[in-house]
């Protein structure tokens, strides 16, 4: 009884983590489209909002496949080719949220700035925990128990920090979403009113996808934390 419980839990949380970015992807594709009725590609409409909203400063640039991201640092918006100079309804969502994360740098919004000085702290912690783990053999053969240990922690500290950040990017991702870019979509009539229930589907699966890496990183905790324990 105890294993078909144990299996239907693994079985449970592998659906947790899979079906989400699964589903993601799948709305995602199906949205990415070229829509010759749209005025404008990805880019375009991140430049107009941007303009619009009193940000000439912030730059609308390329970023690799499926990194669109902001980054408060450099000021930008960067979009995927695809979502740069795509003709999409998931070209133009995206755009419209990473718009959302400039928004939210000007606001001087908290958690936006919390999460970014997560990010840098993580990004330290990440690189000291992959050496840790490389050198973990040798602690082991020749430090003793005591430096084992020391290198256990480390690399749990570094999975705690990533964990921390997928935690802390929800809410930030929810809020450029559904506080920041639906309204845009919606108020200034970029989109037909049609699109605008798939636009939501398309913002809910990122969102989605976020989730499924903040599990991720609890169960690597868990992990983490029964080995030290033992």
């Amino acid at each position: 009884m105890h294993i078909v419980l144990a299996v239907i839990a693994g079985a449970g949380l592998l659906a947790l983590i899979f079906l989400p970015s699964i589903w993601a992807r799948r709305v995602i594709s199906a949205n990415a489209l070229d829509r010759p009725d749209f005025p404008g590609t990805g880019g375009e409409l991140a430049r107009h909002l941007l303009d619009r909203l009193d940000m000439p400063h912030v730059a609308v640039e390329a970023a690799p496949k499926d990194a669109d991201h902001y980054d408060p640092g450099d000021k930008a918006v960067r979009l995927s080719p695809e979502n740069l100079h795509g003709r999409s309804l998931t070209a133009v969502t995206v755009a419209a949220h990473e718009v959302g994360h400039a928004i939210q740098d000007r606001n001087n919004d908290r958690a936006l700035a919390n999460r970014t000085r997560l990010v840098r702290i993580s990004a330290i912690t990440e690189r000291i925990g992959v050496a840790a783990m490389i050198a973990s053999p040798l602690c082991s053969a020749f430090g003793g128990p005591g430096l084992t240990l020391l290198v256990f922690l480390v690399g749990f500290l570094s999975v705690a920090g990533q964990a921390i950040v997928h935690l802390v990017t929800l809410p930030v991702e929810w809020d450029a979403s559904f506080g920041k870019a639906m309204p845009i979509l919606e108020r200034g009539g970029y989109l037909p009113p049609d699109d605008l229930p798939q636009a939501r589907r398309i913002l809910t699966a990122c969102a989605l996808t976020y989730a499924a890496a903040s599990l991720v990183g609890l169960l690597n905790v868990a992990r983490w934390l029964r080995v030290l324990i033992r």
